[in-house]
Formats: structure tokens, sequence, C-alpha cells
């Protein structure tokens, strides 16, 4: 349970972060909007034109009798247009991360600077960088979608898939949200994606502390837009956790215990 709520703290001590620093925290929301708008722009095409798309492939029902054609094509048309939903939401973290990589990797920098006096640096070049980005968040992706169609699937168990099922897609996304996100500080300590997962699922209340609050957030996809700068200044902080490194915090806490040590020793008599 410890972790679970030093899950969340990092979450809110990152929003606290970025709002002290409006210039890093303006420059983080750009990637998010362009991605927010170009993702809204996709759902609606989604949603016009899901009839015509079910409609294409299913060309054995054209001569279904009526009411049954319009309810099997229409349950695939939600379908269809509820995984399409499904997949904007896994993947919208993922796409805006590598869309403002530079903005992101800065505000990391300037967090681990912050927490610890030292930023990490990968020694790459930024598009190699980008390239290793890309292909990890596609690895992510297709784990995270295997998930997606399964909870999907199990959905439709009476009783358990209107309950429980939920709740498990929510820690699901949590975790991913969580990777996704830790990415950006892992990234510049070079730890490849097989050793980031290893350490998240070592430490899985920890990430689904952080994680699944926000895709509760990430769900009003405004939000989203404004959440985003504070999210990866709070999953750099988490990654020190997970790396040991020690935090201001810590020092701070270990600084007051030394002064408490000193105030209790006994002193020489003069």
């Amino acid at each position: 349970m410890r972790d679970l709520v030093a899950g969340a703290g990092y979450l809110i001590k990152g929003q606290r972060w970025i709002a002290g620093h409006r210039r890093l925290w303006g420059l983080g929301m750009l990637p998010a909007l362009i991605t927010l708008v170009g993702y809204a722009a996709a759902v609606v095409a989604l949603g016009y034109w899901a009839g015509d798309v079910i409609g294409w492939a299913t060309p054995f029902a054209d001569g279904w009798p009526s009411p049954w054609l319009g309810l099997f094509r229409g349950l695939l048309a939600a379908l269809f247009f509820g995984g399409g939903l499904l997949l904007a939401l896994l993947s919208f973290t993922a796409v805006a991360l590598l869309v403002g990589e530079p903005f992101y990797e800065a505000i990391s920098e300037q967090v681990d600077l912050a927490e610890g006096g030292t930023a990490h640096e990968s020694g790459l070049p930024l598009w190699r960088e980008l390239w290793i980005g890309t292909v990890e968040c596609v690895r992510v992706l297709a784990r995270a979608a295997c998930w997606g169609v399964l909870l999907f699937a199990l959905g439709f168990v009476p009783v358990v898939g209107q309950t429980l099922i939920p709740a498990v897609g929510f820690c699901v996304s949590g975790f991913f949200l969580t990777e996704e996100l830790t990415a950006v500080a892992l990234q510049r300590r070079g730890v490849a994606l097989p050793d980031r997962l290893r350490l998240l699922r070592g430490r899985k209340l920890l990430a689904w502390g952080f994680g699944v609050p926000l895709t509760l957030l990430f769900l009003v996809p405004v939000v989203a837009v404004f959440v985003m700068p504070g999210a990866v200044a709070g999953a750099t902080m988490l990654v020190r956790d997970l790396t040991g490194e020690a935090t201001a915090d810590d020092d701070d806490a270990d600084n007051s215990t030394d002064d408490g040590a000193d105030d209790t020793a006994p002193r020489p008599v003069s």
C-alpha cells in the first residue's frame, strides 16, 4: 500500500513542480495539443465511416432480412468504433511523447537537476533517440493492444465483464501509461524496454498508483493536454525512486534527521 500512495504522490508532485515552471509547462502542452487535434479528427472520421467499413467487410450479409442485417452491422460498427477509441486512449501518450520528444526531455532533465543536481544523458543523436523511441513505442502498443483485445472480449462475460474486467482494464492501462511516461527519463539512463518493464513489474503498486489516476484524468481529452507536462515531471521523480537515486525530498529528510540527532546528542559540560 505504501507504493500505491507513493505513486499517486509522484503524480501530484509532478503537477506542483511544473506549475512552478510556467515556460516548460507551456512548451509541454503544445505537443499534447497537436496530438489531441489529430486524434479528434481521426475519431470523427472513424465514427463517420465505421458503417461503410463494416458494410464493405461483410458482403455476405447483404441479403439478410430486416431487422437482422441492421442489428448485425450495427453491433459490429459499435465494436469497431469502441476498439478505435480504446486504441486512441492507449496510444495518445506514446504519440504525444514522440511528437514532443525534445520538450519532454527538457522537462525531465530539469527535474533531475532540481532533484539531484545531475541530468543523465543518453549520448545518442536526436534522430537515433527518435528511432529507438518509435520502435519501442510500437512494441509497447502491440502489448497493450493484445491486452485490450482480451479485456474487450472478457467484457461480454456476465457479471464479471461489467465489474471486475473494467477495474483490471484501468490497472493495465495505468501500467502501460506509466511505462510510456517513465521511458523519457529511463531512456536517458540507457535503460532498454525489457529492463524498464522488469523494473515496473517489480513495483506494480507504484506503477498503478501513478498510472491509474492518470488514466482516469486522460479520459477527458482536454485535461490530458494540461496534465501531460506535469505527468512527465512526476514520472521522472518516480524513476529516481525506481533506480534508487536520491531526491530533494529525501535529502531534506536526511538533513532533518541529522539535525534532530545533533539536538538530542549529549553535549560536553564546560
